[in-house]
């Protein structure tokens, strides 16, 4: 077996899941692999037991901006008894899919990173721009003891970032999907106060009549936007908003009518999107259902930077020109979830989001996520060029 699978599939073997990810092994199976390499290692404790993992290949020129290549170290839970193979023993069949929870979100390509260095130091490669690798935790549930924390730290002021790299999805086509931005996800409560009273009246002015209209209302921009996505092929999930109802809440019995329910609703908003404008929308389907209807978020992301696909921008123009090169075709796409890019853009600097994996379902949180070793060693190759590339980004105007 190609020694780079190996690596792959002993990383895989490492239960990183939620609740109670084991970030302590991949740490130290990750820094072992770097300190091997003759990679610099920094450990950096953002909050009580979440580390972020920095492996640094010095540049020739250390004043330049950085690369930084980011990956997360934890996976999402599984139910085992829907999987073909123990999701953490990292099975490889007879046609070579490797089977694991994480092989495609995203274990893979904090190896792809780490086996394209080992292949440019073998061959003797060295560039002007540093090399970055951040290995950061809890990225599955939002990031907010990860790369939120970090990126406001001067640990990661000091990586002096020019342009990062984080993950991206698989293709099931031939093309390869980069995502330049993402849709800013709200979490909203909303809560209806009513009249209570026995099950048996016709109570006026009830939480439940008032939480139908804002179901309603919701719901019905939801198939709108469904409809916008459905009749117009050139569209992706990640140009639309995306709403669904996630929790319903109330009621104390069945003969009880309740003062108080709320529901919550999952919103995906595009960087298109005049967010003031969205949170007065709704405000007014609140409104509309009547008086005591309050909303609240849970989480309101404002950040809607996207990073710059002209030809014009240098560091586009390096990574495009390796996927000409390798005649690689791409799809550029705003992301339809969340990853830890949207930090990284919020502190200004430009990040792509790129997993190279086509010809792949897409697989990410599903059962039986797997990843062939053809395509994974392909990614390898594709990550080795593109490093060359950036790295080697003539001195930018700011950087004198």
């Amino acid at each position: 077996e190609n020694s780079s699978v190996t690596l792959f599939r002993e990383y895989l073997r490492i239960n990183t899941v939620h609740p109670k990810p084991d970030y302590d092994a991949a740490v130290q199976f990750l820094e072992h692999v770097g300190t091997n390499l003759g990679l610099a290692c920094q450990k950096v404790e953002v909050c009580q037991g979440r580390v972020v993992l920095i492996l640094t290949w010095q540049g020739t020129n250390p004043r330049l901006r950085s690369i930084l290549l980011n990956s997360h170290t934890d996976v999402v839970p599984v139910f085992e008894e829907h999987w073909t193979y123990p999701p953490f023993e990292a099975v490889k069949d007879s046609q070579g899919n490797i089977y694991a929870r994480g092989a495609q979100d995203m274990k893979c390509v904090s190896i792809q990173y780490l086996e394209a260095i080992r292949r440019l130091k073998a061959e003797g490669k060295s560039f002007a721009r540093t090399i970055h690798l951040t290995f950061v935790p809890d990225e599955e549930v939002g990031g907010h003891k990860g790369m939120e924390m970090f990126v406001q730290r001067p640990e990661f002021k000091a990586l002096n970032v020019g342009f990062a790299m984080d993950e991206g999805l698989a293709s099931p086509s031939d093309t390869f999907s980069v995502f330049y931005g993402e849709r800013s996800p709200w979490w909203i409560k909303v809560k209806c106060m009513g009249s209570p009273g026995h099950g048996s009246r016709f109570i006026s002015n009830t939480a439940a009549e008032k939480m139908n209209k804002v179901i309603n209302s919701f719901l019905a921009f939801r198939e709108s936007e469904r409809q916008r996505l459905k009749s117009d092929s050139s569209l992706t999930l990640g140009d639309v908003t995306s709403l669904n109802m996630t929790m319903l809440e109330g009621g104390v019995s069945f003969n009880v009518v309740p003062s108080e329910m709320a529901a919550s609703f999952d919103i995906r908003i595009p960087p298109t999107v005049d967010l003031k404008a969205f949170e007065e929308q709704v405000a007014t389907w609140c409104r509309g259902a009547g008086d005591g209807v309050t909303y609240e978020f849970h989480q309101k992301c404002m950040d809607q930077h996207i990073t710059s696909t002209e030809e014009s921008d240098p560091w586009w123009k390096a990574f495009s020109g390796v996927c000409r090169d390798m005649k690689l075709q791409l799809k550029l796409e705003i992301f339809p979830a969340a990853t830890d890019s949207r930090y990284i853009r919020a502190v200004r600097h430009p990040a792509i989001g790129f997993s190279p994996m086509n010809r792949t379902p897409v697989l990410l949180h599903d059962h039986n996520e797997f990843l062939n070793e053809q395509v994974f060693l392909r990614g390898i190759e594709i990550y080795a060029r593109l490093l060359t590339a950036l790295a080697s980004v003539p001195p930018l105007p700011a950087e004198g």
